[in-house]
């Protein structure tokens, strides 16, 4: 890039059926509002549909700039080769068709810009950058975020550093830890108990007061972060834990309950719902070219 080129920096946030797209603001460490571009995205579509989708709405927030003035950080999920960026998301039910495609190599050829100016990072890694940088962990020198959707994401950040902490697929109860802090253990658990079906967890909360099987769920789930979470506080001393994802939404139903339950086990570390939301990973991901993370 031309030293005198001033740098447009683009937050980008590739989720389980969307991508969203936004221009950052590092002097206010927060999203442009009007600039924020989103597309759903079919994620059992064929990798020149998917590959298209994303095209569409990078091209659509560039714009006329000159290539040369993008920086782009994009937050993905995983498994993926975030130095060389490389799809390795197999048997996730997602993102299928992109197995071990280029996809740096993809949007240097459509997008035109540099190699040096296209970073990945992973989401949730980039999730709690975020909120370390302008959401509800500034100021923290020691902080952890995990994020809950269909699946669990995780992160440790210290003094400034962020890290993927992968403990998703850690060892828990009888299975992975994902396996009793998702969605799909909503949904499946849900089925189990009542033999209904539901969609995701914004339809059990809908029925809280209806159904006495849903208040069991978010017991039973509060247990189980809790019981996550304390190791993971425990080994990195954590001050403060973020929490986001799509579940966060119901944090009413469990929040309060987790936090009790720690302090009961001589936890100290305050537990906080996300104050970015899906802006956190845009920033986070942007936030790479001015810290170096994975920087070519």
């Amino acid at each position: 890039m031309n030293k005198k080129t001033k740098p447009l920096m683009i937050g980008v946030d590739i989720g389980g059926s969307h991508i969203t797209a936004a221009i950052i603001d590092f002097r206010s460490h927060s999203v442009i509002d009007h600039s924020r571009v989103r597309s759903h995205v079919n994620t059992h579509g064929t990798k020149e549909d998917i590959l298209a989708s994303w095209i569409s709405v990078l091209k659509n927030i560039i714009g006329n700039h000159s290539p040369d003035e993008i920086l782009l950080g994009i937050a993905m999920p995983g498994p993926f080769d975030y130095e060389n960026g490389i799809s390795l998301i197999k048997n996730m039910n997602k993102y299928e068709s992109l197995y071990h495609t280029d996809i740096k190599g993809v949007l240097i050829e459509q997008l035109e810009l540099s190699p040096e100016n296209i970073i990945f990072r992973n989401d949730a890694e980039a999730f709690l950058h975020g909120e370390v940088n302008g959401g509800n962990a500034l100021g923290f020198n020691r902080a952890i975020g995990i994020t809950l959707g269909t699946g669990l994401g995780s992160a440790v950040s210290i003094a400034g550093k962020t890290t993927d902490a992968n403990l998703g697929v850690s060892a828990f109860k009888l299975g992975i830890a994902e396996d009793y802090i998702s969605t799909r253990w909503f949904v499946k658990r849900y089925e189990e108990l009542s033999g209904k079906k539901v969609k995701d967890t914004k339809a059990l909360v809908d029925l809280y007061e209806s159904d006495p099987m849903v208040p069991v769920l978010f017991n039973d789930f509060s247990r189980s972060l809790a019981d996550f979470l304390f190791p993971f506080i425990k080994a990195h001393d954590a001050e403060v834990v973020i929490i986001g994802g799509n579940i966060a939404k119901a944090h009413p139903l469990f929040l309060n309950k987790i936090q009790n339950t720690l302090h009961q086990q001589g936890i100290r570390a305050e537990l906080r719902i996300t104050a970015l939301w899906e802006d956190a990973a845009m920033l986070g991901a942007a936030y790479s070219h001015t810290t170096g993370i994975l920087a070519s």
